[in-house]
């Protein structure tokens, strides 16, 4: 298949194009690059696919060094036009949108970069869809969807009306968005709602990253609601495996769909929503605790207040991901965390000595 793939620059997004490639995929990644966090290492990503700092430019499609089938280009997904020359030149058969404005906390204070780029870019990715026959649209959106809700673990089938931030308000306006076209234009579209994703590469403000900075620092951690804190963390191997199941299999029409009760994460259009998740809470304290046993080194913890936008738990039902492709992300909390610190130690030119054998 030829795939674009939005965000390859990006934490799920690189890990994805790697993935698709190694499978004889024809693979189009697209990022804008922009500088939420150090862009060294959404260069270096680009680097691990063959594709050099010097020869990027905007609008400018590059072949990788390394794979035949992968190029590079350097976009925005708000530039509308130039957006809808790209799908009309390359006819992709799929697309994967992992684009996006990332942080629940970073939304509340910089709320109109999350409008322009998760509803804005996300609406011109599916005008180009719409006019260029794309056979299935897969993209993500986010366990923040379920917000206020506390019925856990939490499943496709729930409400999802009361968003604790702006960035959780603009995934469920993705998925809104979604079923709309799916709706209207019979466009197959299926949202990906990620819980806590983790591993190599991972972004510098995600909790394993900020924690094995500060440790090896010697700087506090900042533990937040006290300690108090479940989440289920799933490590980037198993979220980019669900998405390659999912990007092969279109979803059909729910022919059982009843409008008179309506069922969230199915659809009488080609819609589909799906958790991936490890589907076993994690509390912060014992991640911490994880953290300190492969650094051989005491974190100096600071408790603190829940965050503005943050939400106490997140626990996710994967029982249709099971069902309908025979998929459960299951990589052990302890192996994902050390891969992630011995790539850590690499990337900062630590002594990889100071790791436990164990």
């Amino acid at each position: 298949m030829k795939i674009l793939v939005t965000g390859t620059a990006g934490f799920i997004g690189f890990h994805l194009a790697k993935r698709l490639i190694e499978r004889k995929d024809t693979v189009i990644g697209l990022d804008n690059i922009n500088d939420y966090y150090d862009t060294k290492i959404k260069y270096g990503r680009l680097g691990e696919t063959g594709i050099i700092k010097k020869d990027v430019e905007y609008n400018k499609l590059i072949q990788s060094k390394i794979y035949p089938n992968y190029k590079f280009i350097k976009l925005d997904l708000k530039d509308a036009d130039n957006i809808n020359k790209l799908f009309k030149k390359e006819k992709f058969d799929r697309v994967c949108n992992l684009a996006a404005q990332a942080g629940v906390r970073y939304s509340v204070i910089n709320p109109y970069l999350y409008i322009n780029s998760n509803i804005v870019g996300f609406l011109n990715i599916l005008e180009a869809c719409r006019h260029n026959n794309i056979k299935h649209l897969v993209y993500a959106s986010s366990s923040s969807v379920y917000g206020l809700n506390e019925q856990m673990p939490f499943s496709t089938y729930n409400n999802t009306d009361h968003p604790a931030s702006l960035y959780a308000a603009t995934k469920k306006s993705d998925e809104l968005m979604a079923h709309a076209y799916s709706h209207l234009y019979n466009i197959p579209t299926t949202g990906l709602r990620f819980f806590t994703v983790y591993g190599p590469w991972g972004r510098p403000d995600m909790a394993l990253f900020l924690f094995t900075k500060a440790i090896l620092e010697d700087k506090p951690v900042n533990v937040f609601n006290y300690g108090n804190m479940r989440r289920d963390f799933t490590y980037i191997d198993d979220i980019v495996e669900a998405i390659g199941k999912v990007l092969d299999k279109s979803p059909q029409k729910n022919p059982k769909w009843d409008t008179k009760k309506p069922v969230p994460n199915s659809s009488k259009a080609p819609y589909k929503i799906y958790n991936v998740g490890n589907n076993n809470p994690v509390k912060l304290t014992d991640f911490i605790e994880i953290i300190e046993e492969i650094l051989n080194k005491k974190a100096q913890t600071e408790l603190k207040p829940m965050q503005l936008g943050d939400v106490q738990a997140n626990y996710a039902d994967v029982s249709m991901l099971i069902s309908d492709f025979g998929y459960k992300p299951n990589t052990s909390i302890k192996k994902g965390i050390k891969n992630f610190i011995n790539w850590y130690m690499d990337f900062y030119n630590y002594n990889s000595d100071i790791v436990s054998k164990n």
